[in-house]
């Protein structure tokens, strides 16, 4: 991820902002037909000013931002009018450190302008801004205007209007209805102060020192305390990020669940990390949820049991293997066969033409058996350097470690990186992989720049079962939910559905052999349960997302921007789903926690084959 310091610089403006502000204290009020902020705001997202002067706009400043690239201040009007839709702040960004303090009462004179977080090509909305401005100061001392209250009675139940079509789906010249959208109503509060009470944790305090919270305690609620992400067509109207306009030695260190108590009281903005965000200058009083990982339940001696982790870009240089080793060991119970995502090669990130893993492997292999763990065995294919994506020079592949005392591997030889499994009849109607393990047509267009999946051949008490390891294709390019498209364009789900089709055309060539075959289809799809990448790969019922099984409230193994949701899975032939005689679990083990491991929570599934 980017700095923050660097979104400003790498982010346009419709009309250029370059000059420091002047200021000159104490001198006369401005006149009473002087524009006023509420004027400049509008009822629109963009400016009916935009790339205008103004004129000694009056304000009383509300907060100061004095670090970073996006230095200025907020101010807001003490006499608003009474349209709903036209917010009475705006943020006046100085570029240097702002001397007006707050509860000055200031006129600004400058150029409007509409600031895009994250540049115009990131389809994010623009922030109203004052820029090149030269601030008067009037008085010193006056009243904040007060917060405005913002409450699941507040928030409507819509996300968004549709965007205009002749305008490619853009809301930016839709008239604001604060009243039926909840992206229409935190814009006409954009730059006001604003205020939240008591509110719901949703995601684990990240690095840059911000979290997420819900202002509707019951919307989706997770059995944790989280908000579930379970539809397209049904958003999570009450997230909002939150930020502290201080210091961040003193920000809360949260995790799901927690409560940011008492009120949090700031100025609302919009940036490219999150969307609507209240810059805090009051914070409210963590209090604990008091959140548990969680362990899963040891398989029986008849039950096979698979696994999935996304083990966030291992290498022999990090220091979190005997935590991984802790999380698959004890919160996993040392499940029989592990897919590995995200093992990387054996000097990281080095980008040296270095594609073997066995030292990463072998490392964490150790840090198993150091934490009361088996002695797993491994396989897995190198992939031609630098081909399969992810951190540059790291090549990421899946992995699969397997207990040779409960299940073992049929080796067949010729797997490489560029070979591509087949299938095979044996003993009359079995059928078998041409090499075990193998990698799923690694030339197809599908794999182009991402990990290719990776099939192997297990026996468990006698009865072979295929297991496909997969990493599809990152989300990286898609609109955010708060974008000015609406709905906003998931442009990355074009690859992720080619390579759907690619694993459920293989598997359709096992049942065709093999109709009884016990086929498993795992990894980081990411992807959600309900999406059309999912659809893909079940396909006319050739497999099925096993994390369906679980009630709707506890499907998730990821945290994004407070919505809790699904990028990784366990699929399963009618074999297995037919008899009903499987255990899935989903073992919240990360993405709740700010000390996580890794982003993603492992996945469990147990069935007697």
């Amino acid at each position: 991820m980017p700095s923050k310091s660097s979104a400003r610089l790498a982010a346009l403006t419709i009309a250029a902002v370059c000059s420091a502000a002047s200021t000159v204290v104490l001198t006369s009020p401005a006149h009473a037909d002087t524009v006023r902020i509420h004027d400049i705001q509008g009822t629109t997202r963009i400016s009916p000013y935009a790339n205008q002067q103004v004129t000694a706009v009056p304000g009383i400043v509300t907060a100061v931002r004095t670090y970073g690239s996006t230095r200025g201040f907020w101010m807001q009007d003490a006499n608003p009018d009474d349209n709903p839709a036209t917010s009475e702040g705006v943020f006046v960004f100085t570029s240097s450190t702002p001397t007006v303090a707050v509860g000055d009462s200031v006129t600004v004179t400058g150029t409007v302008s509409e600031y895009v977080p994250g540049g115009a090509t990131s389809g994010n909305q623009s922030v109203t801004e004052i820029t090149k401005p030269t601030v008067t100061v009037v008085s010193k001392g006056n009243p904040v205007p007060a917060p405005v209250v913002i409450d699941a009675k507040s928030v409507p139940a819509a996300y968004a209007p549709a965007g205009d079509p002749a305008a490619k789906g853009s809301v930016n010249g839709l008239t604001l209805e604060p009243t039926k959208y909840a992206l229409d109503y935190y814009e006409s509060l954009e730059g006001m102060n604003v205020q939240i009470a008591d509110a719901r944790v949703v995601t684990a305090t990240n690095p840059y020192s911000e979290l997420w919270v819900t202002v509707k305690p019951d919307e989706n609620r997770s059995t944790r305390g989280g908000t579930v992400y379970g539809s397209y067509d049904s958003q999570n109207t009450g997230r909002l990020q939150i930020e502290s306009l201080g210091s961040t030695a003193d920000f809360p260190v949260a995790n799901v669940g927690d409560t940011l108590a008492g009120t949090t009281t700031g100025p609302m903005d919009f940036n490219s990390y999150g969307g609507y965000t209240i810059v805090a200058n009051q914070l409210g009083t963590l209090k604990s949820g008091g959140l548990k990982r969680e362990t899963t339940t040891k398989q029986s001696p008849g039950e096979l049991s698979v696994a999935t982790y996304n083990v966030e870009n291992l290498d022999p240089s990090d220091a979190t293997f005997d935590e991984h080793a802790a999380a698959i060991v004890h919160n996993l119970q040392s499940p029989d066969i592990v897919s590995l995502e995200e093992i990387q090669d054996n000097n990281g990130a080095v980008d040296d033409g270095t594609v073997d893993a066995s030292a990463t492997v072998g490392k964490l292999i150790d840090a198993i058996v150091k934490a009361g763990g088996p002695k797993y065995d491994w396989r897995s294919i190198d992939p031609v350097n630098d081909q399969d994506g992810g951190e540059p020079g790291g090549n990421i592949r899946q992995v699969f470690l397997f207990n040779a005392e409960r299940v073992s591997f049929t080796d067949r030889p010729g797997g490489d990186s560029t070979t591509a499994v087949g299938v095979t009849k044996v003993n009359g109607n079995k059928a078998a992989l041409t090499v075990s393990p193998g990698r799923i047509n690694p030339a197809s267009d599908a794999w182009k720049n991402s990990r290719k999946p990776l099939a192997g051949e297990f026996v468990f008490r006698g009865r072979t079962v295929m297991v496909i390891a997969n990493h599809f294709a990152s989300k990286g390019g898609d609109q955010a939910l708060t974008a000015q498209y609406q709905p906003p364009t998931r442009s990355s789900e074009v690859q992720r559905h080619r390579q759907a089709a690619e694993v459920n055309s293989f598997v359709k060539d096992i049942l065709k052999v093999e109709k009884n075959a016990d086929v498993v289809v795992l990894g980081d799809m990411n992807d959600f349960e309900f999406s059309d990448t999912a659809k893909i790969l079940e396909g006319d019922g050739e497999l099925w997302s096993a994390i369906k099984s679980l009630p709707k409230n506890e499907r998730y193994t990821y945290d994004y921007q407070g919505n809790l949701q699904v990028l990784d899975q366990i699929l399963i032939s009618p074999a297995i789903k037919r008899g009903g005689n499987f255990d899935y679990d989903s073992v919240h083990v990360n993405a709740e926690f700010h000390d996580q491991t890794s982003d993603h929570d492992p996945q469990v599934l147990r069935f007697h084959p």
